[in-house]
């Protein structure tokens, strides 16, 4: 029986900045512009690595997307508010941990919102270990964030499966000797972690 290291955003929680940004933008390309900017730019990765606050990331957004930080305020708030659990997948922790499968969390997350969620939701109770990457200045998919879960829990490396729903950080995994699964849906996980769990 292996151990099994979940992703949280779009595996446990609803992870959907689109769907966030139509409530804000009724122009496509808007959407897409404010997506690029925000989303899929290297700020915010850093928030993510706990190296830059949000205040000054929405005073970065601001700058250069032309947008009023009060605004990009409000979007954030709709952003913290839709990180909703996925109730399947959340069901399979559940049934995971009833059998004694150790497991563990990786996410790519600031610091200030894993400390609302978790206390907005209880699911987190299942786990044996979590490591959020604003506490130690790591992201996936760089392998020191790996190392470090493994050596802090004491875990190896062939004996652990990791599930996330970024190809490219169970591709990172990999290389390192762990088993990955590439999350699309609570049942097709479930179907992938058989053969580990069993």
């Amino acid at each position: 029986m292996k151990n099994v290291i979940f992703d949280v955003g779009g595996v446990l929680l609803d992870w959907n900045p689109g769907r966030v940004l139509q409530s804000f933008y009724a122009d496509a390309n808007e959407r897409e512009r404010m997506k690029k900017l925000i989303f899929h730019h290297a700020d915010w990765l850093e928030l993510d690595r706990g190296t830059l606050a949000e205040d000054a990331l929405l005073q970065r957004i601001g700058e250069r997307a032309g947008r009023p930080v009060p605004e990009l305020n409000s979007l954030f708030d709709v952003v913290r508010d839709s990180l909703h659990p996925k109730q399947d997948t959340v069901a399979l922790l559940g049934s995971l941990s009833a059998r004694g499968v150790p497991l563990y969390c990786l996410s790519n997350m600031p610091s200030k919102i894993y400390a609302t969620l978790s206390q907005r939701f209880d699911f987190w109770q299942h786990f044996d270990g979590i490591v959020i990457s604003g506490d130690i200045k790591m992201v996936k998919p760089e392998p020191a964030i790996f190392h470090h879960l493994l050596e802090r829990y004491g875990l190896r490396a062939g004996d652990t499966v990791f599930v996330d729903d970024l190809p490219a950080n169970v591709e990172a995994a990999q290389r390192l000797g762990l088993h990955g699964v590439v999350f699309e849906n609570a049942a097709q996980c479930e179907r992938a972690l058989q053969s580990h769990v069993a």
